[in-house]
């Protein structure tokens, strides 16, 4: 019995901490005969692109656990992943992001009550630019199919249909960094998985052991789905002070009775009942009329009572808010130094102080507006164009001549609203001078053409943009010797649910994201 031998216990006790609240492991069985022997070696990187935010509590609560369990814990600043994932940031950012991250993470663990001294911190280029690295990559490519390659970084890398290289190899890099860090396991979320199963399949190919795969689930984020670094409502900064944390949290989807797409609990659940020390709970405070003050012990109850109703989200709320704020007052605090805040400034620069290389192709650079077509008549030298006159938000309608007669009746295209790019070179079109172009979606096969629609409320100007590429201003006129359009609109097209896409990033307004009538994963030019 284990009761009978202390040390059957202890290994219980602690393989007990390191799988609790994940959402699936790899390797379960090779993970219970290494605690027989010794303590687990585990690592958790991250790519140093966008801002950390509370969703990273989630991971340094599990760090806790590993560290209560005696594991010894690597964090990898995976540097030159973030560099291949799309080159996200050029080299000059990532430096001074690696360096807030790092300042970033040590604030939370020791805001969590986590010793330093128990954790090694890694940057990636500090070994994965070596010979012996270097030639595993090499190794790797040489066994590694494209469909792999492809399907490992699904959930991860962008998915597009010109991919670069670089994204191709992203898997590989993060399968041989556990081999590099002389682990016994990995870290990570749920969406990691498909990685986390294309290192087992080629790490023994090396001849490298194939080592223990933890999985935390996804968090939602504050508006519902993946708590995301761009979209900014989802997801409360480290360093937000106390009055955005309270009008955000005020903003978080928090449905009565809903526990099953909520944020508010979910962290909750994941993050603060963890932290809790034996004896205390989770306290609500609220007035008399509304039930008075109650602890919850277990997440469970906690949830129940939501479940049941018994708990307001108001309620929910104003207490998540108050334990947030401890967490966060002693990360805010580390920031107050001069040097920390010009890291921060010089990390995260204002959109207005980047500057996007010369040459860089990006579809920021692009000038794509809501346009409505106030005028529109046929062509007089071209039976197959339409002259039309819309207004970009400008003091005067552009003429612009679009190819459409054979696909919309002139009666649907008078007061139409349109997706218009508007800087592009003007350019003659059988005598008639034409100042940008209605984008469409359209197939070859049968041929059909459809003009994208813009979003219901939408009015003439407003900019459609890409999401993920929020900064920076479009070219006053795109230099067609660059080919700079013909670069972005390869990765144009819809998506199966007629979303208009770049790359996989929707495009939208403020009033909502642009679609099409029926074409489905149609390019879009």
């Amino acid at each position: 019995m284990a009761g009978d031998n202390p040390s059957l216990d202890v290994h219980a006790e602690k393989k007990n901490l390191i799988v609790r609240n994940l959402q699936e492991v790899l390797g379960e069985d090779k993970l219970t005969e290494i605690l027989k022997e010794r303590d687990l070696k585990v690592y958790w990187g991250t790519a140093t692109t966008g801002k950390p935010h509370i969703a990273y509590f989630v991971p340094m609560s599990k760090i806790g656990d590993f560290l209560k369990a005696g594991c010894e814990v690597t964090i990898l600043f995976a540097d030159l992943h973030a560099y291949l994932d799309n080159m996200k940031a050029p080299w000059e950012l990532l430096a001074l992001r690696t360096e807030y991250y790092e300042h970033c993470i040590k604030a939370m663990l020791r805001s969590i009550g986590v010793p330093l001294e128990k954790l090694k911190f890694v940057r990636g280029t500090e070994y994965e630019l070596s010979r012996e690295y270097t030639l595993d990559i090499y190794k790797l490519s040489s066994i590694i199919t494209e469909h792999d390659a492809k399907k490992a970084g699904a959930e991860v890398v962008k998915q597009v249909d010109h991919p670069l290289l670089s994204g191709l190899l992203y898997p590989a890099l993060q399968a041989l960094d556990e081999e590099y860090l002389h682990v016994d396991a990995q870290f990570g979320g749920v969406d990691q998985r498909k990685i986390f199963t294309f290192a087992e399949k080629y790490l023994p190919q090396l001849g490298y052991q194939k080592r223990i795969h933890l999985m935390n689930p996804m968090v939602p984020g504050l508006t519902g789905g993946k708590m995301s670094s761009s979209e900014e409502d989802s997801k409360i900064d480290l360093l937000d002070s106390p009055a955005a944390v309270k009008k955000k949290l005020k903003k978080a989807f928090c449905e009565p009775g809903n526990v099953a797409d909520n944020g508010v609990l979910a962290f909750v659940k994941h993050v603060l009942f963890s932290l809790f020390k034996p004896g205390e709970g989770f306290e609500v405070v609220r007035s008399e009329e509304n039930g008075g003050n109650a602890t919850y012990m277990t997440y469970d109850s906690l949830e129940e009572a939501f479940a049941k109703e018994q708990l307001h989200p108001a309620d929910l709320k104003a207490s998540v808010e108050i334990q947030l704020n401890k967490l966060l007052d002693p990360i805010r605090k580390t920031f107050e130094t001069p040097e920390l805040k010009k890291l921060v400034s010089s990390a995260y620069p204002p959109p207005s102080k980047q500057k996007a290389a010369v040459d860089e192709i990006s579809p920021h650079r692009l000038d794509i507006r809501v346009g409505k077509i106030v005028e529109v008549n046929r062509h007089p030298d071209a039976d197959a164009l339409y002259v039309e006159k819309i207004d970009v938000g400008e003091s005067e309608p552009r003429t612009i001549v679009s190819g459409l007669v054979n696909y919309v009746p002139i009666e649907e295209m008078k007061d139409r609203f349109v997706v218009v790019l508007c800087n592009l070179k003007p350019a003659k079109m059988r005598g008639v001078e034409s100042n940008g172009m209605v984008l469409c979606a359209s197939v070859d096969e049968p041929r059909a053409v459809e003009p994208l629609i813009p979003p219901a409320g939408s009015k003439p100007g407003e900019k459609v943009i890409v999401e993920g590429y929020e900064s920076g201003c479009p070219d006053e006129v795109l230099n067609p010797k660059k080919k700079v359009w013909e670069k972005l609109q390869v990765d144009l097209k819809t998506n199966s649910d007629l979303e208009a896409q770049w790359q996989g990033n929707p495009l939208f307004t403020i009033s909502g994201k642009v679609s099409c009538k029926s074409l489905k994963n149609a390019p879009i030019r």
